[in-house]
């Protein structure tokens, strides 16, 4: 479950949403929108909307490897991530609704993972050359975000309610899954760039617990938010496959 292209990222993703379809498996909403994000990125590389379009294919590798090793070794029995131990474990459960496993998903890839294969894109060079392009990713996934809020609506048909109301309805995906997150990451990149090669390891591992700590403010305690998340899975539209196929 590695990839060595962009093309084979796409691919793999592929096979993961078409098993997850067959076998009612959540874990095909986080799937589905990487993969829209993938080939996002992958029409930015043809585009020339990076500095460095090679460079750009190298980190969407390394950065998808990472999620592709994790999603494997989690269900073939074994223990990936703690971050995406959370994640994975929670689509085995009714309650979760579909946002809270595409948040547990990009908790786990953004916070963690990107930091992770930023560093490793330019192990032995500058990490500050890849500041603008890390920063154009941000601009690619805020074109999509009216998209997704559409799907997520066509599944809880409520929230184009909700977002109409809303100010700030751009603010609905960037504030956690991209602004927030990217700087994170960002920051993380920086602190393994910096580090000794036998530091690194123990920064991700705390980094990692850090991240699975995160998670848990994506299901919060207490009657009232179980109650409204509660009546918001009885209120979702859809088979998990059909869901699956609106998130595609």
């Amino acid at each position: 479950m590695q990839a060595q292209t962009i093309d084979e990222v796409i691919q793999l993703l592929d096979e993961i949403i078409e098993n997850a379809k067959k076998e009612n498996n959540p874990a095909g909403y986080f799937a589905a929108l990487y993969r829209k994000v993938t080939k996002r990125v992958k029409e930015g590389i043809l585009n020339k909307e990076f500095e460095d379009g090679a460079r750009m294919e190298k980190l969407d590798v390394l950065f998808a490897n990472r999620y592709l090793e994790a999603h494997h070794t989690f269900f073939n029995g074994d223990v990936p991530t703690q971050s995406w131990q959370v994640a994975f474990h929670n689509t085995s459960r009714f309650w979760p609704i579909v946002l809270q496993h595409l948040l547990w998903g990009i908790n786990a890839h953004i916070n963690l993972d990107l930091g992770i294969a930023a560093a490793e894109t330019v192990a032995g060079g500058s990490l500050e050359e890849l500041k603008k392009d890390f920063d154009q990713i941000n601009d690619l996934l805020a074109e999509l975000v009216g998209e997704v809020q559409n799907e997520l609506s066509q599944i809880w048909p409520v929230l184009k309610y909700i977002l109409a109301l809303s100010d700030s309805i751009d603010n609905f995906f960037i504030n956690f899954s991209m602004e927030r997150a990217r700087d994170g990451a960002w920051k993380f990149a920086n602190e393994l760039h910096l580090a000794k090669q036998e530091d690194r390891e123990q920064l991700i591992l705390d980094r990692d617990t850090r991240i699975a700590e995160v998670a848990a403010y994506i299901n919060p305690p207490g009657f009232i938010p179980r109650f409204i998340f509660g009546l918001i899975r009885l209120g979702e539209r859809g088979t998990i496959k059909k869901r699956i196929k609106i998130l595609e």
